[in-house]
């Protein structure tokens, strides 16, 4: 009788997670701002909301480059982007201490004269770090009376003067990717059977997708907790069951491993570490692909070789936390030109879902980005003076992780002609 019992109930609760699990519209999702009601309890727990983004013009017409290298083998892709986009290069000597008083005000005076519409930032390796990006909010956000950014941003990295050079010929020749010829994908993690948001996010792309007449292949990685998890429905569906959570995809099988290859747009939910990304190892990630924009909503996908935060040991999902390269670095080497990630710990799908979608509409790189931290500056009501974390920072969590959003590429970049419903293939 108890193991008949016991059946039932683990029946019942089967049958009550695959209630729970739906696919709403996107139009459904509410879009929350500082003055928003708090949203219930089941939407903050599936991250099923949107932040609202805070449009403010930038301070002119300009673009501007901030970079600290002093190797040849930077400062001449650096110099083509300058000709290219009609640019000033200003040179300081350690974007990571950009912060410090006397560096603020000589760039402030700098950029209030140059008027940026766009400020691209071409940090070394190492002085790529929560401080700087920090720094730079403190930056941009006074150029003027107002909070907000003053100027669109954008990062521009890579790993070896080869690589970087690279990124800056990719980005040179760019051109925005028309609505016929786009191609998604979109890859989720399923944790277990309760734990479904990631798996949700990829069917609302899905719907996204298709009302602009697109198709849009999907893999979902499934841990070995994950056993009666739901599924999705529809062609080009595929999956991955893990025998170890830990045992992280490394390859593909053909049928999504060509689809992956082909996508000119991914789009990544799930949990992360530092060389990981929603179960995707950087040995996973596709070489000669047609991979030119990523978005991971995972936690670390952008994380710095050299931290001005706390460490951490272990990660959302219960993951361990090693010194590995960042999954965003990786993708930019291997060929991307735009990379969508965070720094530290993530709220991916409501944070990373406006971004996209700005750019559907036709908007550049830095304007989304400026967009998304100007709505988390009024969200989290961000002030001059209080961006920077004092070192050494204290042992708890820092407020500041939500601004540590990290858009990797070129800020005047607009990834794709604007959207228009069902005129896609």
């Amino acid at each position: 009788m108890k193991s008949l019992l016991t059946l039932l109930v683990l029946v019942i609760c089967k049958s009550a997670i695959a209630q729970q699990f739906r696919i709403p519209e996107i139009g459904e999702l509410p879009r929350i701002d500082r003055s928003s009601p708090r949203p219930a309890n089941e939407i903050l727990r599936n991250s099923a909301f949107i932040l609202k983004f805070k449009a403010h013009a930038p301070l002119g017409d300009s673009y501007v480059i901030l970079t600290d290298h002093s190797a040849e083998g930077y400062l001449k892709p650096l110099q083509q982007l300058v000709r290219h986009r009609k640019a000033t290069l200003i040179k300081v000597a350690d974007l990571a201490e950009v912060h410090q008083p006397e560096t603020l005000r000589g760039l402030r005076g700098k950029l209030a004269k140059l008027k940026p519409k766009y400020v691209a930032l071409a940090p070394r390796m190492e002085s790529y770090r929560e401080n700087m990006l920090l720094g730079m909010w403190e930056l941009l956000t006074t150029l003027d009376e107002d909070p907000y950014l003053d100027a669109f941003p954008g990062i521009l990295l890579a790993s070896t003067p080869g690589e970087f050079k690279g990124l800056i010929d990719r980005t040179v020749e760019y051109r925005r990717i028309p609505q016929a010829e786009l191609r998604p994908f979109a890859i989720s993690q399923v944790p277990s059977n309760a734990e479904t948001r990631s798996l949700q996010k990829a069917g609302i792309l899905r719907k996204v997708f298709a009302g602009y007449g697109i198709e849009t292949p999907t893999l979902a990685i499934y841990t070995p907790r994950a056993t009666e998890a739901p599924q999705l429905k529809g062609e080009k569906n595929w999956e991955i069951r893990l025998a170890s959570k830990g045992d992280f995809v490394k390859s593909f099988a053909p049928g999504p491993q060509e689809a992956l290859r082909n996508a000119r747009l991914v789009i990544m939910h799930g949990h992360g570490i530092p060389g990981m990304s929603c179960s995707v190892d950087i040995e996973g990630i596709p070489t000669k692909s047609r991979n030119e924009i990523v978005l991971s909503g995972s936690c670390f996908s952008a994380v710095p070789v050299r931290s001005d935060f706390p460490r951490m040991s272990s990660a959302p999902g219960g993951y361990k936390v090693a010194p590995r390269p960042a999954f965003a670095a990786r993708y930019i080497d291997r060929g991307a030109t735009v990379f969508f990630g965070h720094m530290r710990l993530s709220s991916g799908f409501p944070h990373l879902y406006p971004v996209l979608e700005k750019w559907l509409e036709g908007a550049s790189v830095g304007e989304a980005y400026q967009q998304l931290i100007n709505g988390l500056i009024d969200m989290r009501g961000f002030r001059s003076g209080s961006y920077v974390v004092r070192q050494p920072a204290p042992q708890r969590r820092l407020p500041q992780n939500s601004l540590l959003y990290v858009i990797l590429g070129d800020p005047a970049i607009v990834p794709f002609e604007a959207m228009k419903p069902g005129s896609g293939k």
